[in-house]
Parts: C-alpha cells; structure tokens; sequence
C-alpha cells in the first residue's frame, strides 16, 4: 500500500482545501434531524462489518510494520485488530446512533421586561481536527462522535497505525455516502507527514477546535504549538486517597482495582495516599505487591513492609501507565488534599471514607475533572458515565471538562424572538 505525500501542495493550502471541504460538508450536516444521522451511522457500522477482511489485513501489515519498528508489546496490543475488537469498533458506532442529539437542545428560556423571548440552543462546533496515536478505534469512535453532533472532521492518526485508519476510513465514508453524506464530512488527512500538523494547529479560522489523543508528547506539542482552540488533557496523575474512616475491605478491593485492572488507561491510578490514622494500610500495600505492582513510597509507606522502595521527587508526578505506583502515608484530610493540588494533574481523584462530612469535603475541594467517593478511578471513562464512546477526558476548566462525548462536541448560540422592539 502506498500513502500519498503532499505531492507538491504546501502543508497550508492542504489543510485549506480540506477545511473548506469540510465547512461545505458540515453545512449539510447541519441540516440533517437525528433520524437521518442515525441512519448514516448505521450504514456506515454496516460497512465496517462487510470490509472486516480488509481491514483486519491492514491492520495485520501495520502490526508486522510495528514489530519491525520495535514498537513495544503494550504499543502492539493497542495496535492490534481482531474480529472481536473490529466487530466492538461497528458496535459502538451503533451505540452512537442510539443516543439522543444534543444539536437543538434548549438550555434555558427567559423572556425579558420589554417582550424579547430568549432562548439558549445547542449547535455544533463546526469542523473539528482529531490528531491521535495507535489506537485504530479512534477513527471510528472519532468520526462517529463527531458526525452525531453535527461536526464535519478532519482526522490525523499516528504513522502506525496509517494502514488501519485508511481501511476503517474508506469503509465509514462509503457507508456515510450511501446514506446521501458528503464524504467531506469525515476526512482522514491524506499524508502522514509533520508539517501537515502543524498545518492544522495553526489553521484559526479554518479548524474550529482541536483534539489531541495520545501521550504526553503529542498533547504537549499541541497545546504549545496550536492556534486553534485544544481540547485536551496531558498527564493523568491520579490519586486515590484511604481516609481513617475507610472501610479496610473497600480500600483494598478499590486500591487494587484502581491501579491494577487495566494499567494502561488515563483513569488508573498512580499515586495512592493512605492515612496515617488509617489501620489497614499494611494490607492494602501487601496486596498490591503481592499481585506484582511496584511500590514506590515515602519514609513511612516504606514502612509497611520491606518491599516498598523510595520514591524519587519525580515519581510523584509521573503517570506510569504500569504496574508502578506511588505511595504516601498523610497526615488526615488537609495533608491529602494539598499532596493532590500539589501533584495532580486534574483529571481523576478519588476518597475511600465512611464519614460523610469528609467525604463531601474532599468531593468539594478537589478542583479535578473527575472527583469520586468509594469508587475506583477506572471508571473515569464516558461509556462508564453512560455517554457512550467518548472523544477523550477534558480537564481544562473552560468548554468541556471530563469525559467528552456529544454534549461536549457542542457550543450554543442565544436565539432572541422579538415583535418589533427597539432599544431606547
């Protein structure tokens, strides 16, 4: 198979001929009810089905170019497809199709002194640019996501997975184009080169948001580099804090689940703050290391037990993505909360506690996108939250925060109805 370069066209009238393609495309977009969207998401699910051959062989030349690159097994195992995961892929862009449309949504009503009839509606952002990593279901997940609330995209996937985004492309797009969709509504950048990237971050006026999914890297040079709006989140820090009035067996069974049932996922948790008041904190590190997690902590989780080594400073704000945690032993409820504004990244924390007065003062004064009580961080996840498959977890404070999903691929605009005011 071989990927078009940019064959003598500049990284900027590229990004310009496709973002007026797809403004045409939302414009049409813009005009369809959600029976309509609903029904090209199907045929476009149906198409995913009927090229699962093709794609899946794709996605098996991009995983023999993976190994060759030395791309690392968890990198590999976010790459690969199989029927399951392709037939999960069609399946949660059905699920798409099934929600309810946030486009036309009103938010609130009011009718001023003079008569003016006021009203808050949902409408779509308009063009929205996705530059992700290895994971093929971001293609689907992103493209869905996007049409169903409205938004023409443009995508841009990672070099290693080109293959499987050019395959699950071309069979969402003729799928959409069955159903009378422009194909400009979802458009995957044809080249895998650089510039084109930077292309996109700098085209104001042309992209109206963008939304980077993967790792730290990538997000950071995004949000330095981009003149159009990021929605995004950089680094997942996550705490989950024991208070003393934790019940022993839910802290253990949530510390263990938090950090060890999927390692890899921007809701686990990399640090865990056991109270010192807190009398089963001995158990709950032993069962961590004891399913094969490695314990990184300070002088006094040291303590529990021999196996803990020392954190280094950087530890506490590193997202291990592994079977690593951090460990601190807190003096009470003030001591965990300022180790979280200190360290975390505003994305997930979570409070073990029975005592409801700590408890709602931790769900208070935590200022993170996700705060949870007696919970484990690995359900900070937008199907999780009942939103269907999600874009991403936003944990700036501004648009969207948390799992985003169609609500969040949403702006308003204010409809004002009047019968002949004039202002004084």
């Amino acid at each position: 198979m071989s990927f078009p370069s940019l064959d003598g066209e500049t990284p900027d009238k590229l990004i310009a001929r496709l973002a007026a393609a797809g403004r045409a495309a939302q414009r049409v977009l813009a005009r369809l009810d959600h029976d309509a969207k609903a029904a090209a998401l199907r045929a476009a699910s149906a198409a995913l089905r009927a090229d699962s051959a093709s794609i899946l062989a794709a996605n098996a030349e991009d995983l023999v170019a993976g190994q060759l690159a030395g791309l690392t097994p968890a990198m590999l195992d976010r790459l690969m497809l199989d029927p399951v995961r392709l037939e999960a892929i069609a399946a949660a862009v059905d699920a798409i199709a099934a929600l309810p449309d946030p486009v036309g949504q009103v938010i609130d009503t009011s009718v001023r002194p003079n008569g003016l009839a006021l009203s808050r509606v949902r409408v779509p952002v308009g063009l929205i640019g996705i530059i992700y990593e290895s994971r093929p279901n971001v293609t689907a997940d992103a493209a869905a996501l996007c049409f169903a609330s409205g938004n023409a995209v443009l995508l841009r996937g990672g070099s290693e997975a080109v293959r499987s985004n050019r395959a699950i492309h071309t069979a969402m797009v003729r799928g959409l184009e069955s159903a009378g969709v422009p194909a400009a509504a979802v458009q995957l950048l044809p080249t895998q080169d650089r510039a084109a990237v930077g292309a996109m971050l700098g085209a104001a006026g042309l992209i109206d948001m963008i939304v980077p999914r993967g790792g730290k890297s990538l997000v950071a040079r995004v949000q330095a580099d981009a003149r159009v709006p990021v929605l995004a989140h950089l680094d997942g820090i996550n705490h989950t804090y024991v208070h003393s009035a934790a019940d022993p067996a839910k802290a253990l069974a949530i510390a263990v689940n938090a950090k060890l049932r999927r390692t890899g996922i921007c809701g686990a948790m990399e640090t865990l703050l056991l109270d010192a008041q807190f009398p089963s904190s001995q158990a709950v590190v032993a069962a961590l290391l004891d399913e094969g997690c490695e314990l990184r902590g300070d002088s006094r989780a040291m303590a529990l037990d021999p196996r803990v080594v020392a954190a280094a400073d950087e530890d506490w704000h590193t997202e291990y993505l592994d079977s690593v945690l951090s460990v601190a032993v807190v003096d009470g409820l003030d001591a965990a909360l300022q180790h979280i504004a200190t360290h975390g990244s505003q994305h997930t924390e979570a409070i073990v506690s029975e005592d409801a007065e700590a408890t709602e003062r931790f769900l208070s004064e935590v200022d993170s996108a996700i705060v949870m009580a007696n919970a484990s961080t690995q359900f900070a996840d937008g199907g999780e939250f009942g939103l269907g498959a999600e874009i991403g977890i936003a944990t700036g404070r501004l648009h969207a925060r948390g799992p985003v999903a169609l609500e969040g691929l949403t702006t308003y605009k204010w409809l004002v109805r009047g019968s002949g005011q004039i202002r004084p």
